[in-house]
């Protein structure tokens, strides 16, 4: 057994039943190895988790490259990425985002500044670009814009507070993300936006 495949079931296991009550046995358990087999390359849970979220966030930019690689204006290119970010978020446990948030916020930020940073970076450039080509307001600061939907994203993938709407996550992005997304717009920015397919 390779340690690439431990992480990649490790998190499948997490994604599916949280982190928190998950013991080393519970996680290996479909790999029908022994717990000596994991601390031979990780020191302990933690270690193996780490290398997990790794995975876990490489595996979204695989998912999101499609869309960077593709010929898309600005809005339709945001869009995309944001829907397909929430696609993925919602395959996985409320427990895993839960606990991810709860018990390992800086573990989780660690890797997030690591393998995410550049994504970041590329929404903001994104956002610029739409302002260029007036698709995007001219008085829209694509610092806070993106902030903003940074705070609204991880409201509905990393918490239970709309919950109580019984709304899928598309219609709860729909009418948050959306919504925000089109006040940034120009005229011409709305109409791409309002012929856009999205996910309900």
């Amino acid at each position: 057994m390779t340690k690439e495949e431990i992480v990649e079931s490790s998190l499948q296991q997490f994604l599916l039943r949280g982190i928190r009550e998950m013991t080393v046995q519970q996680i290996i358990n479909p790999l029908g190895i022994s717990t000596k087999t994991v601390y031979k390359y990780f020191s302990g849970k933690e270690d193996l988790l780490e290398a997990c979220l790794i995975l876990h966030y490489q595996n979204l930019k695989v998912s999101f490259n499609k869309f960077t690689a593709a010929a898309m204006d600005p809005i339709t290119r945001l869009s995309s990425i944001l829907y397909k970010g929430i696609e993925e978020d919602f395959k996985a446990a409320p427990e895993f985002y839960h606990d991810l948030n709860y018990y390992y916020p800086k573990l989780q930020d660690k890797i997030m500044a690591k393998e995410m940073a550049s994504y970041g970076r590329y929404l903001i450039q994104t956002m610029e670009e739409g302002v260029e080509q007036q698709l995007f307001r001219a008085d829209t600061n694509p610092l806070v814009f993106m902030e903003t939907i940074d705070i609204l994203y991880r409201s509905l993938t990393r918490s239970t507070h709309f919950q109580k709407h019984q709304l899928s996550p598309f219609q709860l992005a729909a009418n948050t993300i959306t919504i925000y997304l089109r006040g940034a717009c120009t005229a011409t920015g709305v109409a791409i936006l309002d012929n856009l397919k999205q996910p309900s």
